[in-house]
């Protein structure tokens, strides 16, 4: 396909080439569209936008309209494109599943026109009553038969070529939505559900982000993911995706006293325990569909699942039967399309993105591109694996996606569309912001920056860490103020923290006085912690709270553990390879260092102590002890960090391998199931006395 195909119409021929005859680019038009077709239907592996798709089918029908010589049986406007695919069974549907019209003018237009269509076929005059239409949702996903017979689900089928679909029931009896029995008592002998499976958006991100985890191919959109979890020839793999339904009309129906509107039987549906939709409503005329039209559009993107647009469809079932269907399609219902949230454009560069926590994204730099309401210039590409398995480079023409409040992001190359060799992007290595190195641990797919406490990109970020009550216990220090003090330009580093005077406080919004004096006094407060406390603050990663503890035990103060080789490291207690270098990478940027500097200078103190003795020495290491209740004199607290200064380790819940419960008032299930397990039962008292005999017994 010429790329000047691919962005709208086509150039105009250059002086002396051969125009092309209609008959042509109908021929032409045709193998595209069957090309596109088989990819989107059979493989679920669309080659390019929906939006596109549309476009080159509307060209192709207005060429047969135009010259109806050139219509031929196996135009894609004849028929549902699609086939069975191997491994299936064949389903005949006795009720073909045909696809509907298409508008794609403006709300007013698309809408009127239909109406218009409507009312002339059914001859009605200028001064008869409006016509009474049910309103529906555009759904984007796979269309599914489903076949009660007495009300138990005995087959699912999907749509195939409209004629012939797919058996496919137990992928669809993986799916809760979907009864394998309807409820009732007067069930009709024979109930054929047409309706959508589909995958919500929160679904849809969550698939995909365990796909990258795993290092597995991502999906393009949720339609492809649905798609390809019903089609998948291994019940297991569908029952892993998380697929939902909606119905939304009906194939054969045998002994059923059938409502006489579809709203009705949207109704009826609904009563029998399928999902229905609850975004409908009847309207009258075209000024009804006009308003449902804009007032869904309005909402489309707080929708927790994809549509794009909305179907029109005459309540009337009677009236239904008297426009009966030309072709493919049924006269008494369109579909009215919103603007797409897929599109074709070029990738003019790719730049790289610092996150919050010092991820490296690279970002694609487009030529502006107008998908999903929006004028789109950038789009994610994840991480460099998932940029290397969709082949995106400088210059390629790609699929733009942009659906609801999710970032627009690269979801896939035009095949034959990059214009020259183009090497491919590599990551740096330094961020792009601080300079710190860019480091990215085995088995992970990110790339990261290892300035955390430097890095601007990731500056509110370590605010907000570092204040936390595990951390510093800075409070009133949250995310709004955070925001203003860096937005404001305020704070740049941690230490500017305890530079902040009274006056600046206060003149901030939503600060007075009284409020900006108690910042002051927990800031001043906080300066005297502990060493566990800032090592956690500073937000090393893969440093928790328990991991800053044995770091703050094993070397007792913070020179020794910022000099630290890895070897040195990897002998404190729980600390493994990835843990020491991500510590070691830490303290090897000068500017960390600095920081750690600078806040011993603004009065940052915590209590140090010579190094620990031998952990293995320790009287309780190889303990486990689970504290349940309230204690007499000791907290929660306070009783976990004399048993960890003994070596031992305090845990949240009771199993074979707990060694002590340490039971106060009020100690609940915990201690029960200690009991019923035999584990040992101490009191204060008790965990004292163990205490000094493990000391007595050490000296």
């Amino acid at each position: 396909m010429a790329q000047s195909d691919l962005f709208g119409e086509a150039a105009p021929p250059s002086p002396g080439a051969e125009v092309p005859t209609p008959a042509q680019q109908a021929a032409t038009l045709r193998s595209q569209l069957h090309e596109h077709a088989h990819r989107y239907y059979v493989l679920d592996e669309p080659s390019i936008p929906d939006a596109e798709y549309d476009r080159l089918f509307l060209a192709l029908q207005t060429l047969e309209e135009t010259y109806p010589e050139l219509r031929t049986p196996d135009s894609p406007t004849q028929r549902v494109l699609g086939k069975v695919l191997d491994g299936f069974t064949p389903v005949r549907h006795v009720v073909p599943m045909l696809s509907i019209r298409t508008e794609t003018d403006t709300e007013a237009t698309g809408a009127q026109a239909f109406d218009a269509r409507v009312r002339r076929e059914l001859e009605l005059t200028e001064d008869a009553p409006a016509i009474e239409y049910a309103a529906e949702l555009k759904f984007d996903g796979l269309a599914i038969n489903l076949r009660y017979e007495q009300g138990v689900l005995v087959q699912a089928a999907t749509r195939g070529d409209g004629e012939t679909g797919e058996d496919v029931t137990q992928n669809i009896r993986t799916i809760g939505q979907i009864p394998l029995r309807l409820k009732g008592g007067d069930l009709p002998a024979v109930l054929e559900v047409r309706g959508e499976v589909y995958m919500r958006r929160d679904d849809f991100e969550a698939l995909n982000e365990r796909q990258r985890e795993h290092g597995d191919k991502t999906f393009v959109n949720p339609r492809n993911a649905a798609a390809g979890a019903v089609r998948q020839l291994d019940p297991t793999i569908a029952a892993r995706r998380p697929l939902s339904f909606f119905a939304y009309g009906l194939g054969e129906t045998q002994g059923w006293a059938m409502p006489t509107t579809h709203s009705g039987v949207l109704d009826a549906l609904a009563a029998f325990g399928l999902p229905v939709s609850a975004e409908r409503t009847v309207a009258r005329g075209a000024d009804g569909l006009v308003a449902f039209h804009r007032a869904i559009g309005a909402r489309r993107d707080s929708l927790p699942f994809d549509i794009d647009g909305v179907v029109y469809k005459v309540n009337s079932l009677a009236l239904q039967a008297r426009l009966g269907f030309v072709t493919r399609e049924p006269r008494w219902a369109v579909a009215h399309k919103y603007p797409a949230q897929e599109q074709l454009t070029q990738v003019e560069g790719i730049d790289i993105q610092v996150g919050r926590t010092g991820k490296l994204t690279p970002v694609a730099r487009l030529k502006p591109v107008f998908v999903g309401g929006v004028t789109v210039t950038n789009a994610t590409l994840h991480n460099l694996f998932e940029l290397r398995r969709k082949r995106v480079r400088v210059g390629d023409t790609v699929i733009v996606r942009r659906a609801g409040d999710v970032i627009p992001e690269v979801v896939g190359v035009v095949a034959g569309e990059r214009p020259a060799y183009v090497p491919n992007f590599r990551m740096p290595g330094h961020c792009p912001v601080c300079g710190s190195d860019v480091v990215r641990e085995r088995g992970e797919v990110d790339h990261r920056c290892s300035g955390g406490l430097f890095c601007a990109a990731q500056r509110k970020q370590a605010l907000l860490h570092f204040a936390q009550r595990r951390a510093m216990d800075i409070e009133g220090l949250g995310d709004k103020l955070v925001d203003q003090l860096v937005d404001g330009g305020l704070v740049r580093t941690l230490p500017e923290l305890y530079k902040l005077g009274l006056m600046k406080l206060a003149a901030l919004d939503r600060m007075a006085e009284k409020s900006a004096q108690n910042l002051v006094d927990a800031l001043e407060k906080s300066k005297h912690t502990t060493l566990p406390r800032f090592l956690f603050g500073l937000g090393i990663r893969h440093v928790g709270e328990a991991t800053a503890k044995d770091l703050a035990r094993h070397f007792g103060g913070i020179d020794r553990i910022m000099d630290a080789s890895v070897e040195q490291l990897l002998a404190v207690r729980d600390v493994g390879p990835v843990v020491a270098h991500s510590i070691r990478t830490f303290f090897d940027q000068a500017h960390n260092r600095e920081v750690v500097e600078q806040l011993r200078a603004c009065g940052v103190t915590w209590p140090e102590h010579e190094p620990a003795a031998d952990p293995a020495s320790l009287p309780f290491t190889g303990l486990t002890f689970v504290l349940t209740g309230t204690l007499p004199t000791l907290s929660r607290d306070e009783a976990k960090a004399l048993i960890e200064a003994a070596g031992g380790k305090v845990a949240g819940s009771v199993s074979k391998k707990t060694s002590y419960v340490v039971a106060g008032t009020e100690a609940g299930s915990k201690l029960e199931k200690a009991q019923s397990l035999n584990v040992p039962i101490l009191d204060e008292g008790g965990l004292q006395a163990l205490l000094e005999q493990a000391s007595a017994t050490q000296s």
